[in-house]
């Protein structure tokens, strides 16, 4: 039974904007109230899809959530009409009416943990999509996403969906930003590999001291069990507290895996030969393939200089011919440490044979790079028949996208804009033509 690994990227909403909002991604709060471009946002997103779709990848399309989120600020307690909770939350309270504008379910990395079939008890694909209680602009977005997610995965033979874990920071889960999967083929039994920041029940563990860690290893344990995964076949290992510390909020800010290769840095985890004997136990329980770890040494690429280039936060795919591609943001290629660790990587004797380089500065600027723009999802012949059509890209759909963002995004938007009741009228209207490009339905509150 041949399987793939689908990439389903975040569309970047209609008010795509820089509000500076996440403590601990540098790089979100270092262009705080920058005028941000939507549309280019989006085109550029639409565009590393196209180009991964040409290179005979499977791909797919996670819509955005709506914003400014009224109803989390009528829940908030602002009340009259539309405008007038829009007007008030700015007045009163701006940086709570800022928090409910975030663009950042662009970022589809954190919109669920996805296991494949092959790996859980049932033999069905299981989503969890993530709390994410750390970031109070990010925490309003798991209802929509799983509505989402529902909508695009809509048989029950193929695809169970969980609710997303308890609203609290005991379970404070990212998901697939802190989680990948090793196997030989993507129809072969997998190691899920799930990455914490601490533990929530036992404060005598190490922890940092700067930045918040996001990721509990309960939440990473109860989506385990959730997904009915083999504990034989699954591995947890704490990120390091000092790189969260320098502002690696994520583990795919200091590594990324995919099949039989883990590309990490030296610094990326707090116990390194541990984690990498679990991950040689449980992967070898049933592979003759050798396994690669393909380390990056402080000498070679700082930390600091990783986090400003994003050079972990790329996207490590299989094309079909085998080939293994680093997919990259510009920014690595503009750096020279970095840029000449990635030529003397692709000619050395790993899988990782070729690098491309994407501009996607309007995400790089409000702290994502690649890897945080899709949702990996594999597979199998069966479970791609039973995906929402609609929700697949080819070149129709390509047209039809970019016609859609041409029509109806702003070319401008500055933090300031973002109370303008013409905007919320424009980003509703446009979401609703999308839904049905989409073949969704009703996913957002407004439509209901």
């Amino acid at each position: 039974m041949k399987a793939v690994e689908a990439n389903f990227d975040g569309l970047v909403g209609p008010t795509h904007n820089y509000a500076g909002l996440s403590y601990g991604n540098v790089a979100s709060k270092s262009n705080a109230n920058a005028v941000s471009n939507p549309k280019q946002a989006a085109l550029q997103g639409l565009d590393k899809m196209k180009a991964l779709a040409d290179m005979g990848m499977m791909q797919g399309i996670l819509a955005p959530q709506e914003r400014p989120d009224i109803y989390a600020l009528r829940r908030l307690g602002f009340s009259g009409t539309d405008a007038q909770v829009m007007q008030k939350a700015y007045q009163q309270s701006p940086h709570i009416f800022l928090a409910c504008c975030s663009a950042s379910s662009m970022w589809t990395a954190n919109a669920a943990t996805v296991s494949p079939s092959a790996d859980t008890a049932d033999s069905r694909v299981h989503f969890t999509p993530a709390n994410l209680t750390n970031k109070f602009h990010r925490s309003i977005e798991p209802e929509v996403t799983g509505n989402i997610l529902k909508a695009i995965f809509n048989n029950e033979a193929h695809f169970a969906h969980h609710k997303h874990l308890p609203d609290n920071d005991h379970f404070g889960d990212e998901g697939a930003a802190n989680h990948t999967r090793f196997c030989e083929q993507y129809n072969d039994a997998g190691v899920e590999f799930f990455v914490y920041g601490k533990h929530a029940f036992d404060d005598s563990q190490a922890t940092p001291q700067k930045y918040p860690a996001r990721q509990t290893i309960e939440a990473s344990q109860a989506i385990a069990r959730l997904h009915q995964l083999d504990p034989a076949k699954t591995v947890y290992a704490q990120q390091h507290p000092d790189v969260i510390d320098a502002g690696v909020f994520h583990n795919d800010v200091i590594a990324v895996g995919n099949r039989n290769v883990l590309f990490y840095h030296q610094d990326a985890f707090l116990h390194t030969a541990n984690v990498k004997e679990q991950i040689k136990r449980a992967y070898d329980l049933n592979s003759e393939n050798p396994f690669h770890f393909i380390e990056v040494k402080r000498e070679q690429v700082s930390v600091q200089e990783a986090v400003n280039t994003y050079l972990f936060n790329t996207q490590l795919i299989s094309l079909p011919s085998g080939e293994m591609v680093i997919i990259a943001p510009m920014e690595c290629q503009q750096s020279d440490p970095v840029r000449g660790y990635l030529e003397a990587l692709i000619s050395q004797d790993t899988p990782i044979k070729d690098v491309r380089y994407f501009d996607v500065k309007q995400s790089m600027q409000n702290g994502g790079g690649p890897a945080c723009l899709r949702l990996r999802v594999v597979l199998s012949d069966a479970e791609q028949q039973a995906v929402n059509a609609a929700c697949l890209t080819n070149e129709e759909k390509f047209t039809q996208l970019q016609q859609w963002i041409n029509k109806h995004y702003r070319d401008r938007l500055h933090a300031d804009d973002l109370i303008d009741p013409q905007l919320l009228n424009e980003s509703r209207t446009a979401l609703d033509e999308l839904t049905q490009l989409l073949g969704l339905g009703s996913v957002y509150p407004f439509q209901k």
